[in-house]
């Protein structure tokens, strides 16, 4: 999630709903200039008892983060505590519960992308070492209640913690218990910006199958391969889904903010502190009528706030966020970015992956999406077979996009490596969660803490 800095009373006032439109077209550049941001997020444990360390104990998460600056890293501070770290490689936060994440610097080619995730694992890893800890590059805490889990000292998760409740069930697991990977990607125009969003959000339900690393709750299988996804559905419908609007004829910016006009509010930042708007309408911000600060109208700040509030399968701002998959290994980090940039950043490549998916009716979406988290790649999708039959198109799509591209590395090898973990799941048909569960009711014996075993 995001992490705030500053605030100040010079940013620009928004007077009229049309400047809300200014950060999706700010996002549109030349396909020179696209670029990959990933992000990825991994559970931190205790060698020692496995238990997940608090922010302040020794050994624990800001000794973690401060720990870093040896690697040239600076803090970022909110209320006088250390947040996140920035650096040449993007920002290392904090998720609630102390899930470390790198949010990665926009890079030109999936080389670049592995390897700043190799410097970030190299360098936690051998802080880890020293504070006694590891990370696990799973989906969700395989054994950790909720009760069991640390809050992290940042403002805007006190909020939602108390408002996750209202809305949903499995909220306060979404924000204590996950982990996942995404990758932010560009757009040259507005027309495609609603290509690349409705064939994301279509095979958005792919990512989550190739993913699938979450199938353990507090020791014990929860009869799911991506429980994480699972969570999603039972989060908070006003902020969550499918977005069926996406799909419609004349999709664009506008509707995207009708959209993010309807998402209930959650905060306000104001002079270093979150105040809690949770529930409140941004509408009545728009007309100075916000209950919590009356007569006082948003700042350009508040609405990139906003927009950041909003948790569908994939999110615009100004880029596309696409955010199905599970947490997982190196191997599955760079994975990712290679899967969307095949599919999106070569005109031929989206569109033959729009025309695998075109044709489905948000109905068959919306299945494909509710069953995904249980079945995987043996979901049955439109027209017949199942998604592991879309992933092997897919796939051929992707790989053609990635060799179009023609980005090489030192060595002359083009970003079509990036894919052999992908290739060898569809090949086999099981996903990371379905191994897992072979090893625990095999080798592990029932024993979960076996999973530790599968650190980075």
């Amino acid at each position: 999630m995001s992490t705030r800095t500053a605030d100040g009373p010079e940013e620009p006032i928004i007077e009229h709903r049309d400047q809300l439109v200014a950060p999706m077209q700010l996002g549109e550049k030349p396909e020179s200039a696209w670029r990959i941001g990933t992000e990825h997020e991994k559970l931190v444990y205790c060698r020692k008892d496995f238990h997940a360390p608090s922010y302040d104990e020794a050994g624990g998460i800001r000794d973690l983060l401060l720990a870093l600056r040896e690697f040239g890293w600076e803090p970022v501070e909110e209320g006088g505590k250390v947040i996140a770290m920035s650096g040449a490689d993007g920002t290392v936060s904090l998720e609630p519960a102390g899930q470390l994440e790198l949010s990665g610097a926009p890079l030109e080619n999936l080389h670049e992308t592995c390897a700043e995730t190799g410097r970030h694992l190299e360098q936690v890893k051998a802080i880890g070492e020293r504070c006694g800890v590891g990370f696990l590059g799973l989906g969700m805490w395989p054994d950790k209640t909720r009760e069991e889990l640390p809050i992290m000292p940042k403002g805007r998760y006190d909020i939602m913690l108390r408002h996750m409740p209202r809305v949903g069930n499995l909220g306060l697991d979404m924000m204590l218990r996950t982990c996942t990977i995404q990758v932010n990607l560009d757009y040259s125009s507005e027309a495609d910006m609603a290509k690349k969003f409705r064939t994301g959000l279509a095979l958005q339900p792919l990512a989550t199958a190739l993913f699938a690393n979450s199938p353990f709750t507090e020791g014990k299988p929860n009869g799911f391969l991506s429980y994480r996804s699972h969570i999603w559905s039972d989060t908070d419908p006003h902020r969550t889904g499918m977005l069926p609007f996406v799909f419609e004829d004349g999709f664009g910016y506008e509707r995207y903010v009708d959209y993010m006009l309807d998402v209930p509010m959650y905060f306000v930042y104001r002079d270093g502190k979150y105040l809690d708007a949770s529930g409140l309408s941004f509408r009545d911000f728009l007309r100075g009528e916000l209950s919590i600060l009356p007569g006082e109208k948003p700042r350009q700040s508040d609405w990139w706030d906003h927009l950041s509030t909003a948790f569908p399968e994939v999110r615009l701002k100004s880029f596309l966020e696409m955010r199905g998959a599970d947490g997982g290994p190196w191997s599955r980090i760079c994975a990712l970015p290679a899967l969307w940039v095949g599919l999106l950043y070569d005109q031929n490549a989206l569109d033959a992956a729009w025309d695998l998916v075109k044709d489905w009716t948000m109905e068959e979406r919306e299945s494909l999406r509710n069953t995904v988290p249980r079945l995987a790649l043996d979901t049955p999708v439109p027209g017949g077979g199942t998604l592991r039959d879309i992933g092997r198109e897919a796939l051929k799509i992707c790989r053609g996009g990635l060799i179009a591209r023609a980005r090489h590395n030192t060595s002359g090898d083009n970003e079509t490596g990036f894919l052999e973990t992908l290739d060898e799941i569809i090949a086999s048909g099981k996903v990371p969660a379905q191994r897992l569960l072979d090893q625990y009711n095999g080798e592990w014996n029932g024993d979960i803490t076996q999973v530790y075993k599968q650190s980075f």
